[in-house]
């Protein structure tokens, strides 16, 4: 069994427990630009001696800074950069087209996928696809499904999905996922939308695919102080998140004070190695954790819309639709 990891566990403290485990893997982190949670996970990791990171971002200067990040941290791993736009759906393509060429990696043992917007104004893909969607679910969607070869040539395969808390403030829109182009778009409920969708998603990769060995799981690292909301003036936002939570009959929403921790990023990414290597949750796949442990839906805010199968299988459905490709698993 694993140790009674908790809020305040870190990131340090799971390389350690998990060194035999890390060492020798081939790990896939979306989003690992410097002073992010996907740096903070690669450096932490880099530490017990992967075999390779494969480094993904859409601003490949960041990327290839954190690459060198990871060289200081340890000269010893390699690390391959790739880029990624994943409001794209063309590049994603193209990302996934270079990974499955080279030769010299035919194995994938764990993809994070951790890149994020976060409550961003209004705005379209270069698909036509609201933001948050875009980059939050749909690139994930298709990246992770283009890459399946590799990830299930591992004889441990796992696929993460950084979810939130946030995904309380909306279930999927089935009808409205667009927010009527934009007239009734609510950038905290985008948010919300695209954080369920993350969770559904890995159920339904854990229903499809378990059978073959992979693991699938999302998570909520916590709250965190990243450039993720550098954007956010946190002033005005507070209230508006909270205003959406009182819409959504959400506890979090009738709380004055401050209802939430501040982690470092220490304690944030920790929740990220715990979905991806420990050993003891295999029976637990498909969750959503928080924490460093599998989360309780009567006792924790996990939604029943984020953890539905029948809404898991109908997301699929229609990402299958929205991008274009149909993976029969």
């Amino acid at each position: 069994m694993s140790p009674p990891y908790d809020t305040n566990t870190t990131s340090d403290e799971l390389v350690n427990d998990y060194a035999h485990i890390i060492e020798g893997k081939v790990v896939l982190t979306t989003g690992v630009s410097p002073g992010g949670l996907g740096a903070a996970f690669v450096l932490a990791i880099a530490k017990a001696q992967p075999s390779i990171l494969i480094l993904a971002g859409r601003d490949l200067q960041k990327v290839e800074q954190t690459a060198a990040d990871v060289k200081a941290v340890n000269p010893s791993v390699d690390t391959r950069t790739l880029l990624l736009d994943l409001e794209s759906l063309k590049n994603v393509r193209e990302a996934a087209t270079k990974v499955n060429a080279w030769s010299d990696i035919p194995v994938i043992d764990v993809v994070v996928n951790n890149a994020a917007l976060m409550a961003c104004d209004y705005g379209v893909s270069v698909d036509g696809f609201e933001r948050q969607l875009a980059a939050n679910h749909l690139g994930h969607f298709l990246l992770a499904n283009l890459i399946m070869g590799k990830i299930l040539a591992s004889s441990s395969p796992r696929v993460v999905f950084v979810s939130s808390a946030g995904h309380r403030f909306n279930p999927f829109r089935f009808g409205d996922y667009k927010f009527d182009d934009g007239q009734s778009y609510n950038r905290w409920r985008a948010y919300g939308q695209s954080k369920t969708a993350n969770m559904l998603t890995a159920i339904s990769l854990a229903r499809k695919l378990g059978h073959r060995g992979l693991l699938a799981f999302s998570l909520h690292p916590g709250v965190i102080h990243t450039n993720l909301g550098n954007h956010l003036d946190w002033t005005k936002e507070l209230e508006e998140s909270r205003r959406v939570d009182r819409e959504m009959g959400n506890e979090e929403g009738f709380d004055t004070g401050l209802f939430f921790d501040f982690k470092t990023i220490q304690r944030g990414v920790a929740t990220h190695i715990y979905a991806a290597f420990d050993p003891n949750i295999s029976g637990q796949n498909g969750s959503y954790l928080l924490d460093c442990h599998v989360g309780d839906p009567f006792s924790e805010p996990v939604k029943p819309w984020a953890t539905s199968p029948v809404e898991a299988e109908k997301l699929w459905k229609l990402s299958e639709k929205l991008v274009g490709e149909e993976f029969n698993y």
